[in-house]
């Protein structure tokens, strides 16, 4: 597994503009980008889908295990490991400090959208 760069996890970090695109079925095809949150705890990106487990980009994740991202920049084919339950409270902090006072964060640290969390490894 490859890691991401310290100025990569920096972009990543201080950016809202990140897309992920599981690749479709065929393993080569990047799915449409999809906008989504992300957040850096311990030198990893993680991500979750605001649907929860039934989010077609999390479904494609899930069956496809790589895909690409975009985030400031940064254009890279990745691989996507779920981890839901293994560091909830750790990701929930990262989220509530980046989108502090955002609508959208309630839904982002409840149960539905912990169970769909994925690490995202570039390649």
């Amino acid at each position: 597994m490859s890691t991401w760069t310290i100025k990569q996890l920096n972009t990543i970090a201080t950016t809202d503009d990140f897309h992920i695109a599981p690749y479709r079925a065929d393993s080569v095809t990047p799915g449409t980008l999809t906008w989504i949150w992300s957040v850096i705890v311990d030198g990893a990106v993680y991500v979750r889908a605001y649907n929860g487990t039934a989010s077609r980009w999390y479904q494609s994740a899930l069956d496809q295990k790589a895909g690409r991202i975009t985030a400031g920049g940064i254009d890279a084919e990745v691989t996507f490991t779920p981890v839901a339950g293994e560091l909830d409270e750790s990701i929930d902090a990262a989220y509530s400090e980046k989108y502090a006072g955002s609508p959208y964060l309630p839904p982002m640290v409840s149960d539905r959208t912990r169970a769909a969390t994925v690490r995202v490894d570039p390649r």
